[in-house]
């Protein structure tokens, strides 16, 4: 069991060519808490419970599957809203030696935060991330601004709303 994430984000200049043709998860997350993060997540028709750790590229993770069930008493309680976007996977080239080809994962937000699209890239180590140059179609940086985190956004809409309606 991996315990730790170690990942970067970006916000996307252009859509990569032909998204639509690559694996795509449809989800849903709510969280139960935001210091220090637990989440409910749907990923298709897999259910999980999250803790993450502080931190922002490198952190603790440790993921727990919940059943249909469980998810669906654990999403009620949700602080916030309920975070729905759909997740492509697009195979992208890794710069660092003797390395394995990484997975940018797209991220197109629905609801309060339609109009929002982020990537991140998980990478196995700490050289890896550190060696890592994005592809041209990545935007800017936002690994370490906690306002495009996840949890962030669950309490905040997106384009800087106070309040939830």
């Amino acid at each position: 069991m991996k315990n730790y994430e170690i990942e970067r984000k970006f916000l996307i200049k252009e859509m990569p060519p032909d998204l639509h043709k690559y694996p795509k998860l449809e989800i849903e997350q709510g969280y139960l808490c935001t210091k220090p993060v637990l989440r409910v997540r749907k990923e298709n028709d897999n259910y999980y419970m999250t803790y993450k750790g502080k931190g922002f590229s490198v952190r603790e993770e440790y993921n727990l599957p919940l059943t249909e069930e469980a998810y669906r008493k654990l999403i009620l309680k949700a602080d916030g809203v309920v975070i729905s976007k759909d997740r492509y996977n697009v195979p992208i080239e890794n710069n660092y030696e003797d390395s394995y080809d990484l997975i940018a994962q797209v991220d197109i937000f629905h609801g309060r935060h339609e109009g929002l699209s982020m990537v991140e890239v998980e990478f196995d180590t700490l050289e890896e991330e550190q060696a890592f140059i994005p592809p041209d179609w990545f935007g800017a940086e936002v690994t370490e601004n906690y306002e495009y985190s996840n949890s962030w956004l669950s309490e905040h809409p997106f384009g800087g709303e106070d309040e939830f309606s």
